[in-house]
């Protein structure tokens, strides 16, 4: 339990000194996204890529060659996603949330706060966080596709045209 084998240990150091190697460079060519603010995709391939590091460390019947293919697979899936949501009309609603308006013109929209699971103290704290002491110079409180909050003020919402595709927001005229 406490000590196997000195070759044992060998292995962990070598296949784990390779492995990370290995995941830095898969994170590099995948690019930002991978490591950016996590969508519930995103999130998934994180996890993902945790799990087959810590197999490959540890589980003396996967090689590194195995692990180290697993890795590129799943940056070559993620990017495959990504490739599709960017190009295809309604791609990126497939893997991703839609942002959801959550209060508008400083006043709580109930139905989403309920659907998304939200509750008002929170829209509060993100105005809050955002520096409005007063929800009536709110515009609008989104929930993001990532789960964070934007907050815009009733001085910058302009026309609304940055929150075009955001559930619960027709677009003004």
């Amino acid at each position: 339990m406490w000590f196997d084998s000195w070759a044992d240990l060998g292995r962990v150091l070598a296949v784990g000194a390779a492995a990370y190697v290995t995941v830095v460079l898969v994170l590099r060519l995948s690019g930002k996204r991978t490591l950016a603010k996590l969508n519930a995709f995103d999130l998934v391939v994180t996890v993902a890529l945790g799990s087959t590091l810590a197999t490959i460390l540890l589980n003396r019947d996967v090689s590194w060659a195995e692990g180290a293919l697993a890795l590129a697979l799943l940056a070559a899936l993620q990017f495959l996603v990504v490739w599709t949501t960017t190009r295809l009309p309604h791609g990126r609603t497939v893997v991703t949330a839609r942002p959801t308006l959550l209060l508008r013109d400083g006043h709580p929209l109930l139905d989403p706060l309920r659907a998304q699971r939200v509750t008002l103290d929170e829209v509060c704290q993100a105005a809050r966080s955002a520096g409005f002491g007063d929800l009536s110079t709110v515009a609008a409180v989104v929930l993001e596709s990532d789960g964070s909050m934007s907050v815009v003020s009733t001085q910058q919402v302009g026309d609304w045209s940055a929150l075009q595709g955001v559930a619960g927001v027709e677009m003004r005229t």
